[in-house]
């Protein structure tokens, strides 16, 4: 009897360190039948495994590349539609100001000063755009953002038309405030770089951006109730801004044109890179893929092994007790 026993436990211990085996295996099975790759591939590929973890390395810089290129193809994405906004707020401002000036129609020309402040309004806003916490018009100083409220900029064009001995003089200011270092633009009102060292990147100090925001804030000025309309020379001045204003919107067409030429290029990588992964992808399944129905199969003979396992053990127990209380 007490060798009945001693093998019976014997047999039990063997069964247990087999089911534990069966258990581990099963475990692996389903994750490859899941999967369909295998899971310790050091030990499906033995001495090809190096080719194996360059395919993958390969593969996660490609994600890599992607999502840089993403990133980069979302901000020039937001660049764009700010720009748009910018052109849309402007359309037609200087035409009905051409013709409202030139029929000296006090109404029309107070109408369009106002659309021309709207429009100022809606570009400030649009040019505060901003991807996670990076300002995109800010040039390099992207945790600055490049504007405040309009009217600071609309104050200190109404100074200086207050201040001008004549139309010549308030040109002459307006140049000095928005090309010189020491000038109100960039003392008073833009805050962000004069640097863009990214040449995806755009600072709103960009010469077509600025010529925009200039001509806007004077024909918002140029009301029939303003003081630039007591300036000699004002009629002269509001044509030659309305015109000048056509030239800025086709400068910001330039930019938007520049702009795209970098989306060009993302949208050609992306592509060239979707082709790689393919390429990649199908290699690296050539060395590491397991087949999936054969390792369902193998799963389902595993799980009846186990089952197996466990009505012997069940009947061994039940061996060992009889013989115990025999």
């Amino acid at each position: 009897m007490d060798r009945l026993a001693i093998s019976s436990g014997l047999m039990t211990a063997t069964l247990s360190k087999s089911i534990s085996e069966l258990r581990q295996q099963i475990g692996t099975t389903s994750t490859e039948a899941t999967t369909g790759r295998y899971q310790d591939l050091t030990l499906h590929m033995s001495g090809r495994i190096g080719k194996a973890m360059l395919g993958q390395k390969a593969l996660t810089d490609l994600y890599t590349e992607r999502d840089v290129l993403n990133l980069r193809a979302s901000r020039l994405n937001l660049l764009q539609i700010s720009l748009t906004n910018l052109q849309d707020s402007a359309t037609g401002i200087a035409a009905d100001m051409l013709n409202a000036i030139g029929t000296d129609h006090d109404i029309g020309i107070k109408t369009t000063a106002r659309d021309a402040k709207t429009a100022l309004d809606t570009i400030f806003s649009a040019l505060n755009v901003r991807y996670g916490e990076r300002f995109l018009f800010s040039g390099d100083a992207t945790a600055s953002q490049p504007f405040p409220d309009s009217s600071v900029l609309m104050n200190d064009v109404e100074q200086m038309a207050s201040t001008a001995t004549d139309t010549a003089d308030f040109q002459t200011q307006l140049g000095a405030y928005f090309d010189s270092p020491t000038g109100g633009w960039l003392q008073n009102v833009y805050k962000g770089s004069t640097i863009a060292s990214d040449p995806e990147s755009v600072s709103a100090d960009h010469s077509a951006i600025k010529s925009l925001i200039s001509d806007l804030a004077v024909l918002a000025a140029s009301g029939p109730d303003g003081t630039l309309s007591e300036l000699t020379g004002y009629k002269d001045l509001v044509q030659t801004i309305s015109l000048k204003l056509t030239s800025s919107e086709t400068g910001i067409t330039d930019l938007r044109a520049d702009l795209g030429v970098f989306e060009e290029r993302i949208s050609t990588n992306l592509k060239n890179l979707a082709t790689e992964e393919t390429l990649l992808t199908e290699a690296f399944n050539q060395m590491t893929a397991r087949d999936q129905y054969e390792a369902a199969t193998e799963l389902q003979s595993l799980q009846s092994m186990l089952e197996a396992s466990y009505l012997i053990t069940a009947r061994l127990s039940k061996l060992s007790l009889t013989n115990y209380l025999g």
